[in-house]
């Protein structure tokens, strides 16, 4: 059915619940997640990483979302409750969040992203509704699920896998996915050497985006078979899916025929931003002239809680000290007093002082740059207090000595990396 059509018929998303997962550490940001869960590192400036799944569900009109929640989940939970708790019980809508709170049994925390949905199959039961949309709260993109939800039914599928199309030879990372002419699911391999091509593009590869749509009855009846199933990892990945495939009928839906674009023609956006330097380029990418991921769409808005600052301020006017920002993204909060600013984002509260310069850097919220200092290809934790004269960025072989250098050269900044520096000097 055409794109058109779909969306005047009577909204599915009336009857289903958004079902977030959200409880991963993502290590391989290492320090931007020793204190928060990766859903809630901050990301553009105002934002968290989980906003963009949350946002997607809004606006995709679901009014019933869980937020399942496990390691060091305190700043996420904290985000969730003050950005958004505008949801209205009296007419049926609200966010739960739903962390490991060993209601099956004592020392029983979630076993993995099947059992995370399981030991809640009360509360969701209680929720009265016909679908169940799976989600990982981990990624940067926008799509209406919506229309995954109406393939879903027109298909009479028992699960539709939402999938990214990728060039056959990077979609051995992933879980790839065969389809067969109408993208009805024949196998599904995860991290295959030789990736299976599309039907009509053998040069691409379909892989799992990690989102899945049921029926809940179905789900349900599966559920219970696997908490009860020892030899199961109860992972959706590894063990429901594939199951699935093999005895029941499994869709392939494409992220591009839902994907939210900023103009026709656009790329299809989706980020794992879950790597040093695919955070730190993602962010960046936000400062291009026409960015791919469009933050200022007004019909598809990234919701998010939203500090009380005051705007951004730009200080001195003289030779070599002047405030000032290029091909950049300053948020509320910041000052800018008698810096240089080029291609970098600087999230709310950024302070940076005279004779400094930052060139490509990503500064979470609350850091402040003392007179003198040097950054570039940088990310700075959030509360950081860079010292007056630091260079980052010139010399790789220093860097490494006091902080985090990625494989593609940028350098990630904490504050306990600089009071060890200052410690040993």
């Amino acid at each position: 059915m055409p794109k058109s059509n779909l969306r005047k018929n009577p909204r599915l998303a009336t009857r289903s619940m958004a079902f977030v997962l959200a409880g991963g550490r993502g290590s391989r940001l290492h320090e931007l997640t020793n204190s928060r869960v990766k859903p809630a590192v901050y990301f553009g400036g105002k934002g968290r990483i989980i906003d963009f799944t949350l946002s997607n569900a809004l606006n995709s009109g679901i009014r019933k979302m869980a937020l399942a929640t496990q390691y060091k989940a305190h700043s996420l939970i904290r985000h969730v409750q003050r950005g958004w708790n505008f949801f209205r019980a009296e007419r049926n809508e609200f966010l739960d969040i739903l962390p490991a709170s060993q209601r099956v049994s004592e020392g029983m925390w979630y076993r993995g992203t099947v059992d995370a949905v399981a030991q809640n199959i009360d509360i969701i039961d209680s929720y009265d509704i016909d679908h169940i949309v799976i989600l990982a709260g981990d990624h940067i993109y926008k799509m209406d699920y919506e229309l995954m939800l109406r393939q879903h039914v027109e298909a009479g599928a028992d699960v539709t896998v939402g999938c990214l199309t990728v060039d056959r030879p990077e979609a051995s990372a992933f879980g790839c996915i065969a389809v067969d002419g109408a993208d009805r699911i024949t196998s599904f391999l995860e991290k295959p050497k030789d990736p299976p091509g599309l039907p009509d593009d053998p040069d691409k590869t379909l892989v799992s985006m990690g989102i899945y749509v049921f029926d809940w009855a179905f789900l349900r009846e599966r559920l219970l078979e696997d908490i009860s199933n020892e030899t199961s990892s109860h992972d959706f990945g590894h063990d429901m899916i594939p199951d699935i495939v093999r005895h029941g009928k499994a869709q392939a839906h494409r992220f591009e025929e839902s994907c939210v674009r900023p103009r026709e023609g656009a790329p299809a956006y989706w980020r794992d931003v879950g790597t040093v330097d695919a955070f730190w380029q993602a962010n960046i990418d936000l400062t291009d002239f026409v960015p791919e991921l469009d933050l200022w769409d007004k019909d598809w808005p990234i919701w998010t809680y939203s500090e009380q600052h005051p705007p951004a301020k730009f200080i001195h006017d003289e030779e070599d000290r002047r405030g000032s920002a290029v091909s950049s993204m300053i948020s509320g909060g910041c000052i800018i007093s008698g810096s240089e600013i080029r291609e970098s984002l600087l999230s709310t509260m950024v302070h940076t002082n005279s004779y400094s310069s930052l060139h490509r850097v990503v500064a979470l919220p609350d850091v402040y740059v003392a007179r003198h200092a040097r950054l570039e290809n940088c990310v700075i934790n959030s509360g950081v207090i860079i010292p007056e004269g630091l260079v980052v960025g010139e010399d790789p072989d220093e860097d490494k000595k006091w902080f985090r250098v990625s494989p593609q050269g940028v350098t990630l900044i904490t504050q306990r990396m600089l009071d060890r520096r200052d410690a040993e000097r």
